[in-house]
């Protein structure tokens, strides 16, 4: 296995959990996955997201950092690949398009003082899938908060991941998943664990599903 440290990202609703799991029982790794019902901000962030967007992506950082601080410190002598369904920038990002810029000026600060801690994946696999399959994806999980998400809110943050990838140099695995079928087209995540055996260069790699 050529990575250790693998990480799954993509906009609310690509499937970044689904595939985390079904990779972590393949590569018999140990997987993180991101707390989020535990953030009790999130459902209030929906009704009145002015009120209540710092103190989200405030509580998001910091359980987060002491997520990834806890479990990628300890050593585990019985998987040697960890694969999570987020990437500690996401906090950065989200917070980009939810804070106004006084807000999101001391969220940065906060954030540049804690990101240096922790270390970077080997590999960024981003899902992309466009914005009608993500509401499809959102509501067939029936979670009651996220069912008004405005499409133009997914937009600006697909937009806002695509950016910062385009901009920096982390190895990305960027994979099309608008007909993707991970749960019930074998193929499909076939082609996930055949891309995990090349070597790629830093920055975008693309992953044509069959």
């Amino acid at each position: 296995m050529k990575y250790n440290f693998i990480t799954i990202e993509g906009n609310i609703g690509a499937g970044k959990t689904t595939l985390a799991h079904l990779l972590t029982k393949k590569l018999h790794a140990r997987l993180i996955l991101e707390e989020f019902a535990d953030n009790p901000f999130l459902p209030k962030f929906y009704e009145n997201k002015d009120q209540y967007a710092f103190p989200l992506e405030l509580f998001f950082m910091a359980e987060r950092y002491k997520q990834m601080k806890d479990l990628l410190g300890a050593k585990d002598l019985f998987h040697h690949v960890t694969v999570s369904d987020y990437l500690f920038i996401k906090s950065l990002l989200f917070a980009r398009v939810n804070l106004p810029d006084e807000e999101f000026n001391l969220y940065q600060k906060l954030f540049n003082i804690i990101n240096p801690h922790l270390i970077k994946p080997d590999l960024l696999i981003y899902l992309h899938a466009p914005i009608a399959k993500l509401k499809e994806n959102i509501s067939k999980r029936n979670r009651s908060y996220e069912q008004s998400i405005d499409p133009d809110y997914l937009y600006s943050i697909q937009e806002t991941y695509i950016q910062y990838i385009k901009q920096h140099k982390l190895k990305t695995l960027f994979i099309d998943t608008s007909n993707a079928d991970f749960l019930g087209n074998e193929a499909h995540l076939q082609a996930v664990l055949d891309a995990l055996e090349k070597d790629y260069d830093a920055g975008q790699n693309y992953l044509i599903l069959p």
